[in-house]
């Protein structure tokens, strides 16, 4: 008996699997990572919002106060406020105490000795300048802004 010839071909290698649509796992990847992106770009929107709503508080209060000391009184009341958020005694700090802590992380000292000064007792005075309220308000609304994002 005779064994009939065997024709052997070459081993032919399955077509490479095309790169679209890409297989699940790949989905999955996609999927985390545009959701970490909406999420970090929630956040950040969430925190622009919160400052501009906290710098327009500042602004709306300060502006409704009349006259150069009730601008200063408003402008310590708001930072008391903000002050609770690092520590629960801190709105009952006094004098240097008080603006020492306005002053704490700050560089150049501007409450302890700058135009800051008059918060201590400026809402108090018969009389207080304009020029010395207008001098006090954007370091009081930097630091009201500042507090405003600490976290306890």
């Amino acid at each position: 008996m005779t064994m009939p010839d065997l024709v052997l071909r070459d081993i032919h290698q399955p077509a490479t699997p095309p790169w679209w649509p890409p297989a699940a796992g790949w989905w999955w990847l996609g999927a985390a990572l545009l959701a970490v992106c909406l999420a970090l770009l929630g956040w950040r929107l969430l925190r622009a919002w919160r400052r501009r709503r906290w710098r327009r508080l500042f602004d709306d209060e300060v502006a409704h106060a009349g006259d150069a000391a009730a601008r200063l009184a408003a402008m310590s009341s708001l930072l008391r406020r903000a002050a609770r958020r690092c520590s629960a005694d801190a709105d009952r700090l006094q004098g240097e105490d008080w603006l020492s802590f306005l002053d704490s992380g700050l560089p150049g000292a501007p409450f302890t000795e700058g135009p800051g000064r008059v918060l201590r007792d400026g809402a108090f005075r018969p009389s207080v300048e304009e020029l010395e309220a207008d001098a006090a308000y954007p370091f009081a609304r930097t630091r009201f802004l500042a507090l405003m994002e600490r976290r306890r």
